[in-house]
């Protein structure tokens, strides 16, 4: 692998702006891009839930990572996912993250035909992460959305015996038993990238130095503050800015959650990252006008 380095600090899971008609806005990508270069993060995640990343073409996945890529213009990390339930699909846009100079690349479990066993999933991602031979790969394990629950040690174990890009996992779930297992994993040889924002705190008591979640791209001073709080060995703090984190994923989780109540407050921000792609269903004016009160009501503009 090319330059490898472990991450540290708050990479923002992306959304993808969008026209009033579903097509993908690579335009409004530039405004967005450097909003998110000042506001204190590592990096982002492309093409992932956030992303829409399973609504979109492979065409158009190319496209917006290509146009993230030129946007951050080095100053953050770019991590693009490339899970699909097609492995040829996957393999083909792993190989373009590398060719346009991604700085590593992750893939969720196939959930219509689900891998049964840990050595199915490993055989799954092998030829996936040997298309991008120089980027370092993670596991993007979400059982919520993929139904997908297999034995995260076992999987890095074995993995790490196929898949010699194997660096760590993207933990989008809450059991802190087994993340707690992963990050102590022979000697803490692998990254877990925590995925549960409203928890953060949690994670890095365990012992995760980076997080990956759509929350960062609008509130990354508060988790900015749990981090930096949680260092200095300040938990009140770190308590503190953790409950105005759950306070706001309240207000999401009215809304549709992360991904539809997520793009509303960019949108509410100024930055045009329109609706999301149908099934999940555009804002209203009225929608936008309860959400502005929500959010004024915790605080959020200030």
């Amino acid at each position: 692998m090319k330059n490898y380095q472990r991450l540290e600090g708050l990479v923002a899971a992306v959304f993808t702006p969008m026209n009033q008609n579903g097509e993908i806005n690579l335009e409004a990508i530039d405004k967005y891009a450097q909003y998110l270069i000042q506001s204190g993060i590592t990096g982002v995640f492309v093409n992932g839930t956030t992303g829409e990343g399973a609504s979109l073409t492979t065409d158009e996945r190319k496209q917006i990572l290509e146009r993230w890529i030129a946007a951050i213009d080095g100053k953050l990390k770019v991590i693009n996912h490339v899970g699909s339930f097609s492995l040829p699909q996957s393999a083909e846009l792993a190989a373009h993250s590398q060719a346009c100079g991604a700085d590593a690349i992750a893939s969720i479990a196939p959930s219509f035909f689900k891998p049964a066993t840990v050595e199915d999933l490993v055989q799954f991602f092998k030829p996936i992460a040997a298309a991008a031979p120089e980027l370092p790969f993670y596991f993007y394990d979400m059982p919520s959305m993929t139904g997908v629950q297999l034995s995260l040690e076992q999987f890095l174990l074995r993995g790490r015996e196929e898949i010699p890009t194997l660096v760590g996992v993207k933990f989008t779930h809450n059991d802190l038993m087994e993340m707690g297992a992963c990050l102590a994993l022979d000697n803490g040889a692998f990254e877990i990238l925590h995925g549960y924002d409203e928890v953060l705190i949690a994670g890095v008591s365990l012992g995760a130095v980076s997080a990956v979640g759509s929350t960062y791209n609008y509130f990354a001073p508060t988790y900015l503050k749990v981090l930096e709080a949680m260092r200095q060995g300040d938990l009140a703090t770190a308590r503190s800015n953790q409950l105005r984190s759950i306070e706001l994923v309240k207000v999401i989780i009215r809304y549709g959650g992360g991904v539809r109540g997520g793009k509303a407050i960019m949108n509410l921000m100024g930055y045009d990252c329109g609706p999301c792609r149908l099934p999940i269903s555009a804002f209203s004016d009225k929608e936008y006008e309860i959400l502005r009160s929500d959010l004024e009501a915790i605080g959020f503009f200030h």
